[in-house]
């Protein structure tokens, strides 16, 4: 099986989901977006099959310190720009899996994916 952990390295979050998967010796590639960028259509693909609204992070202080304005009337093009534009606001983890995809970290999730 393929698989592919979107994120960044240094996140809390996404320490929980490497220790999950290496523990159960799940092998993965790993793409840190706020490295190397995120594609736009990596992010409308996510967008199609999750909602952008579960995509976005918008608990994270990345989108908090934005103007008002900037997180006003959201709509998915502007999700997906914002996010474009500051790959740290997006979700994270985002585990990419043959007919799988994940958005955060849950263990009891990543159980029933890697069973």
């Amino acid at each position: 099986m393929s698989v592919t952990v979107y994120g960044i390295k240094n996140c809390g979050t996404m320490r929980k989901a490497f220790a999950w998967l290496a523990e159960r010796g799940v092998a993965y590639a790993f793409h840190d977006y706020k490295r190397e960028g995120v594609t736009e259509e990596a992010l409308a693909r996510w967008c199609e099959a999750a909602g952008w609204e579960k995509v976005i992070n918008r608990a994270g202080m990345t989108f908090r310190k934005l103007p008002d304005a900037a997180k006003a009337d959201l709509t998915r093009e502007k999700a997906i720009a914002l996010m474009l534009a500051q790959p740290g606001m997006i979700k994270r983890p985002v585990l990419e899996a043959p007919g799988t995809l994940e958005i955060g970290f849950k263990p009891e999730r990543y159980a029933e994916i890697f069973r």
